[in-house]
């Protein structure tokens, strides 16, 4: 039995098994100048305060590998669910094939445990493989990122660490179990699909937020938390302040809620959104005055500041990666414990 799975599988998995070569070989030769790159700008940077600078050019050089290997590892595990799951055990039902081996005193369990099995665990590793390979070449420019490709953001977190495992474990379980729902191969495909896109996309913006208590913070306003402050060239209107989605000496937090507060302690509406909050302070005379030479400066915003302007934030700090990942590796791993679950119910008691 292990014997014929593996000669449906060995195809497809040599396939698999070259091209994660053809990756681990291009990573290991261009890792190692990101990494000495990275070091030595670090080193530059550091002696006359201009590390943003080099952080925005470093990431600028590597923005489109980066964002493609990030988009390899998101597509990898849907791709298992598609080509190696959904059609695992339905191909077999559409041609009878199964009823042959039933035949020949191999049981339904013993059947399925081999192909959930081998295959099963031959797509975990190839995610988990490509997975941490990409963490590793990507850790410098992991570093170096703006908030919204930050390690913790949504994208890329999912696209690090052990993660990906737990995605390709529940995308195959998926696959295979629908398929055996379905008992066509076409619509179980586009079926798997669509439900792991669904959870995917809900599971970043429902569940990951919760799965710690956020941290909810004030921060006076400064060039770490400011994006810019518009000042009207015309005396009278009131200047807009614009805020980054960022945690002033926190770098790398995934930022849940960015609000301007006022005076008074309320949100501002419009504090982190395209418009700009409305700044209730004088632009005809004193620091925020067109003519002022510190008018659009840290002059400006220390009286911001003074008339009692914060930036109120809610994020879940960088610190708490390896432990997000851990968790939600958990989550799948139970939904694919279920789904297996089910799936040896289902061909026990419901297929013939």
């Amino acid at each position: 039995m292990i014997w014929l799975t593996w000669r449906q599988l060995r195809g497809s998995a040599a396939m698999m098994g070259a091209l994660l070569v053809v990756l681990a070989a291009v990573l290991a030769l261009t890792g190692p100048g990101l990494v000495s790159g990275y070091s030595s700008g670090i080193a530059g940077c550091t002696t006359d305060n201009t590390c943003e600078n080099f952080y925005n050019r470093f990431f600028g050089e590597y923005d489109l590998p980066f964002t493609a290997l990030t988009l390899v590892v998101l597509v990898l595990p849907a791709l298992v669910g598609l080509f190696w799951g959904a059609p695992l055990i339905t191909r077999e039902l559409e041609a009878g094939t199964h009823l042959l081996v039933w035949s020949q005193s191999i049981t339904r369990g013993r059947w399925l445990a081999v192909k959930l099995g081998l295959t099963g665990l031959t797509a975990v590793a190839a995610a988990g493989l490509c997975g941490l390979m990409v963490t590793w070449w990507s850790s410098p420019l992991d570093a170096s990122a703006a908030e919204g490709m930050a390690l913790m953001a949504p994208l890329v977190f999912s696209a690090r660490g052990i993660a990906p495992m737990g995605y390709a474990a529940f995308a195959f379980v998926l696959g295979v179990t629908v398929g055996m729902l379905v008992r066509r191969t076409l619509p179980a495909m586009a079926l798997t699909l669509a439900v792991f896109a669904a959870i995917q996309l809900a599971l970043p913006a429902v569940v990951r937020p919760h799965l710690m208590a956020p941290v909810t913070a004030t921060f006076e306003l400064g060039r770490a938390n400011v994006d810019s402050l518009s000042i009207p060239r015309e005396g009278g209107a009131a200047p807009r302040l614009f805020l980054q989605e960022a945690v002033p000496g926190r770098p790398g937090s995934w930022v849940l809620a960015n609000e301007l507060l006022g005076p008074a302690g309320r949100v501002i509406s419009g504090g982190s959104s395209g418009a700009g909050a409305v700044i209730d302070v004088s632009s005809t005379s004193g620091s925020c005055a067109p003519g002022s030479a510190s008018g659009a400066g840290d002059g400006c915003l220390g009286e911001i500041n003074r008339l009692g302007y914060r930036q109120q934030v809610t994020y879940q700090p960088l610190e708490r990666f390896w432990v997000f990942q851990w968790i939600e590796t958990g989550i799948y791993a139970l939904l694919t414990a279920v789904l297996t679950w089910l799936s040896f119910w289902w061909i026990r008691r419901r297929i013939s």
